[in-house]
């Protein structure tokens, strides 16, 4: 077990000191991963927070339902009795015209317009919750009261929570599918990297395996010069992140103080940091590795 470590520690102050000689060529690299990587993990984040934002304003589904305009208030009066009546509605709750318009008025960004206004044009409505918040039971009683004559219009407020959730999985595949792309793009980097760096260590590679060095010596350092260059990349797209985030956030303050809220967009938790760091040495491993893997079947084959 001595003997592995001391030649894994060997090959590691090696690559150490390899990245130590090219410092400008090293930092070059690890930039470009970094910027690279930084844009599917800026993409996560973003959708991380959104998702987080929409969780915190989740309510139970309720179910708007909208009166004609000209309804008298005894087709009101009646649809209530009704909805009382029904096993799958929970909770019915009115809110007459007046009601509307009161809190209209009490909002101060449309008070003018509310006084601008000659006649009331809100409808009455009903506020209801099911006893069923399942998607379907919800779709199938907004279509029976749909049919009702009194009914202008039913609105399942649970809706935009649907589509947002669409929207999510459509934005998941999308940061997915980047970041394999992204993935094939420093996969390249790396190889081409030790690939140099091999060329540059020809001589010594040959000398070494003249003298009985084996596969394994010769593979270690190079690996290790892969992985900490991948994890390099992976510290600066962390670090492009954080700059990004609190950038954008000087954004979202005012805009979210507009609505009285104090949401700012917040960083990576520590393992997903930790995840996006470790994926990036990963990659640059991966790189040395078929990188070197080629030199030494090209080699052996002379």
């Amino acid at each position: 077990m001595r003997p592995w470590l001391r030649h894994h520690r060997q090959a590691l102050a090696l690559a150490l000191r390899r990245i130590g000689a090219q410092r400008s060529a090293a930092l070059l690299n690890a930039i470009v991963i970094g910027v690279a990587l930084a844009l599917p993990a800026g993409g996560y984040a973003l959708l991380a927070n959104l998702e987080a934002a929409t969780q915190r304003i989740a309510y139970e589904p309720q179910l708007s339902i909208f009166l004609r305009q000209e309804a008298p208030r005894a087709e009101a009066v009646a649809l209530g009795a009704r909805l009382k009546a029904d096993a799958r509605v929970r909770e019915a709750r009115f809110v007459p015209r007046e009601a509307a318009l009161k809190q209209l008025r009490a909002t101060e960004t449309l008070a003018d317009v509310v006084a601008a206004l000659g006649q009331n044009p809100l409808p009455d409505a009903f506020v209801i919750r099911a006893s069923n918040p399942a998607p379907e039971a919800l779709e199938a009683l907004a279509r029976d009261l749909r049919r009702l004559p009194a009914v202008a219009h039913v609105q399942v407020d649970s809706d935009w929570a649907r589509r947002f959730n669409a929207l999510a999985t459509v934005g998941r595949s999308a940061i997915g599918l980047l970041a394999a792309l992204l993935a094939v793009g420093l996969i390249a980097v790396t190889f081409n990297t030790i690939r140099l760096q091999i060329l540059t260590q020809r001589a010594e590679i040959e000398v070494s395996r003249l003298i009985g060095a084996t596969d394994a010596f010769i593979r270690r350092p190079l690996y290790y010069l892969g992985l900490l260059q991948g994890l390099a990349g992976g510290l600066i797209a962390l670090a492009i992140l954080r700059i990004g985030l609190a950038a954008l956030n000087v954004g979202v303050a005012d805009f979210s103080a507009t609505y009285g809220s104090s949401f700012r967009l917040s960083y990576l938790e520590l393992g997903d940091a930790l995840a996006v760091a470790a994926f990036s040495a990963v990659l640059g491993w991966l790189g040395a590795y078929l990188s070197v893997s080629k030199y030494l079947r090209e080699i052996h084959l002379i």
